[in-house]
């Protein structure tokens, strides 16, 4: 039965000591299933197959190895838009809504800006700003597999988002000067040193998408040198941040004509992300 599946996946997760045990089930049954908690509560006694309880043990098991939750199920929500992920592209994550949030804030009453979003990785923040910004987002990433998956979840959600495939430290003399309203990145922010030392289930993800040199900031200094002669006068530079970055990354962008720089906080208190106008 599936509240019987439900509870022994429940246990195992638990006992194997991941958090949010209670979530990771609901999320596992519900995806080898489709019957999610609504079901799990009136449901309960519904009968459960024997291919559907190998997949979800088979699953649980995987997971009991910190191999993330989101590629197990090979599919994942930010800001409501489902999204495909998988080995090679960077997990969507509650941090970056922070990052979007900036944006959506400055998209307001300016339908059909012209945004980029640099390291655009599964189209998290392209998508969620072409949907709700009405912008007209390009979005530019390296890694062939994190291309792939982003062209994925633009047919997905039948996104107008532009994907290119390119380069961010070099691309930028394909853009002309003073013709975006928007830049947006959420770039590679983690110390080299400090990559051995992330939570196991974040060294399954790509390194490049995670590796910002030997202080955090290569990309922050390469993209606020290379890319703010892009935006237009009044236009805007937004970041996600790492921990104790934020007072840098404003600096950078003080020396580079931005003004009216703030940011904005996550839901642990940190600084995640910041803004600034170009002047």
């Amino acid at each position: 039965m599936l509240k019987e599946v439900f509870r022994t996946c429940r246990e195992k997760l638990q006992n194997g000591g991941i958090e949010n045990s209670d979530y990771e089930a609901q999320c596992i049954v519900e995806a080898v299933t489709g019957l999610g908690r609504a079901a799990l509560i009136a449901h309960g006694d519904t009968p459960v197959t024997d291919v559907q309880k190998r997949q979800i043990i088979s699953i649980t098991e995987k997971r009991l190895t910190r191999y993330p939750l989101q590629y197990l199920l090979g599919k994942w929500s930010f800001m409501g838009f489902p999204l495909f992920v998988g080995e090679g592209v960077l997990i969507p994550r509650d941090d970056t809504e922070v990052c979007t949030g900036l944006c959506l804030d400055y998209l307001k009453g300016k339908s059909g800006a012209k945004a980029v979003d640099l390291c655009s990785g599964s189209g998290a923040i392209a998508i969620a700003l072409e949907k709700l910004g009405n912008a007209d987002v390009t979005a530019i990433e390296l890694s062939g597999e994190a291309f792939d998956f982003l062209k994925k979840n633009i047919d997905l959600n039948g996104s107008k988002v532009k994907a290119v495939k390119g380069d961010v430290l070099l691309c930028h003399g394909e853009f002309p000067g003073n013709s975006l309203d928007l830049i947006v990145s959420n770039p590679p922010y983690i110390k080299k040193d400090d990559l051995r030392t992330l939570q196991k289930e974040v060294q399954f993800e790509p390194e490049m998408a995670l590796d910002g040199g030997e202080s955090g900031f290569d990309f922050y200094e390469a993209m606020i040198r290379d890319w703010s002669g892009k935006l237009k006068p009044g236009g805007a530079f937004v970041f996600e941040l790492g921990e104790n970055q934020a007072d840098y990354v404003a600096g950078l962008m003080k020396q580079n004509g931005f003004e009216e720089i703030r940011t904005a906080p996550d839901f642990g208190g940190c600084e995640r992300a910041i803004i600034g106008i170009y002047k």
